[in-house]
């Protein structure tokens, strides 16, 4: 549920005290849980990216799978790699390296690996690319900006930028 954290006080036994704000009536909930344990995870709210830019994207891909005669995965999977900040680089032991691949790639046709020599011995450097599925509304917006520019190159009509810029701008509305 989304909330507003709204203050916080120490109880009398020492015990830290959490409110929040809902506009969700809550009151059945609090009444079969109260007094009871329970498993909490708290995180900054993140609007995510509408189903419109998502669809763009997908069409984007498909035109331009269509004129290039490329699978549309490897339209995506390489777009991803492509724009900056979807990626991770880490260095991981040699004996390794398949099991962290195979496993990160299980995530999804964006979720992706790379290596490259490590300057550390008995170590490969390995890239790790993020799927789309994860990406906040910039990383979208670099996405599809890409994928615009390479539809363009091939001739492909696409939305003006004003267009574009609303579907990313559209976040949970």
């Amino acid at each position: 549920m989304i909330a507003r954290l709204k203050d916080i006080m120490r109880g009398r036994n020492g015990e830290w005290i959490v409110s929040f704000a809902t506009p969700m009536d809550v009151s059945e909930l609090f009444d079969e849980l109260a007094d009871k344990e329970v498993n909490i995870e708290i995180k900054k709210h993140s609007r995510h990216r509408s189903l419109d830019a998502n669809a763009y994207c997908w069409v984007l891909i498909d035109k331009i799978a269509a004129k290039t005669g490329e699978k549309k995965t490897d339209v995506y999977r390489q777009a991803i790699k492509e724009i900056g900040g979807v990626s991770d680089t880490i260095c991981v032991m040699d004996k390794a390296v398949d099991r962290l691949r195979e496993g990160w790639e299980k995530n999804g046709i964006g979720w992706q690996t790379d290596t490259m020599k490590s300057k550390v011995e008995g170590c490969t450097n390995v890239i790790l690319y993020y799927g789309s599925s994860v990406y906040d509304s910039k990383q979208m917006a670099q996405l599809i900006d890409s994928l615009i520019q390479e539809a363009e190159g091939l001739g492909i009509p696409t939305l003006t930028d004003e267009q574009a810029g609303r579907l990313i701008n559209q976040w949970n509305k």
